[in-house]
């Protein structure tokens, strides 16, 4: 039996834990189709890096829409909960893993860009809503995005753990480097959302998943 006693495992959600990313594709389509527009090519593209009232903004210029920004951004958020409560899946393999890491000694927590609202519905659909010792988010760390590792910290901290026992789970090539930079192992999850950064993820990872099957049992 593997023992991962005073070390832990901190996991993303979005792509990592979760295979999510659709949601906001489909959540796109659908409300855009309601007022008869095709997403179109460029569109997801052009808002990936946006934060959501940005995105709000831009496609209310963009298609000449008659909603206000919280209008669209309530109608958004209103689609994607019922999404994550409903049809997220977890990433194939994981949840067997976090039941074998729980019962090896590690300390499970999540760092997170969703909101209480969404995650916790996602959580509780896939069964790991009891598995975590802590969730913490970005709103959580002083509202401070992925590319600084406040969130990673903050995570680590609540856990009671130290920085270099820490091995973090993530899809995101800046969230990858951020919690690389605070001596934390990182292994990262493909996910078709940041294929674009394949090559430099493999590079700077610890290791590299396609599901959960192969993850680290010592951590």
């Amino acid at each position: 039996m593997m023992d991962n006693t005073g070390k832990a495992a901190i996991f993303d959600l979005d792509g990592t834990l979760l295979d999510s990313m659709g949601v906001w594709d489909q959540v796109d389509i659908d409300c855009l189709g309601r007022r008869g527009i095709d997403v179109p090519d460029d569109y997801m593209t052009k808002v990936a890096s946006m934060q959501f009232r940005q995105i709000a903004e831009y496609t209310i210029a963009r298609f000449d829409l008659h909603d206000t920004p919280e209008q669209l951004m309530d109608e958004w958020d209103a689609m994607a909960r019922t999404a994550y409560a409903t049809v997220v899946e977890a990433k194939p393999g994981a949840l067997e893993y976090l039941k074998e890491l729980k019962a090896s000694g590690a300390r499970l927590g999540v760092a997170t860009s969703l909101s209480p609202q969404l995650r916790e519905p996602a959580l509780s659909h896939v069964g790991m809503m009891e598995l975590f010792d802590e969730i913490v988010s970005v709103d959580d760390a002083g509202n401070i995005g992925k590319d600084h590792p406040d969130v990673y910290l903050l995570a680590a901290s609540r856990l009671g753990v130290e920085p270099c026992q820490c091995t973090v789970f993530e899809d995101l090539l800046i969230g990858i480097k951020s919690a690389k930079s605070v001596g934390m192992s990182v292994w990262a999850m493909h996910d078709d959302s940041s294929a674009g950064d394949w090559p430099e993820i493999c590079d700077l990872a610890d290791g590299v998943l396609f599901d959960f099957h192969n993850a680290p049992r010592q951590l």
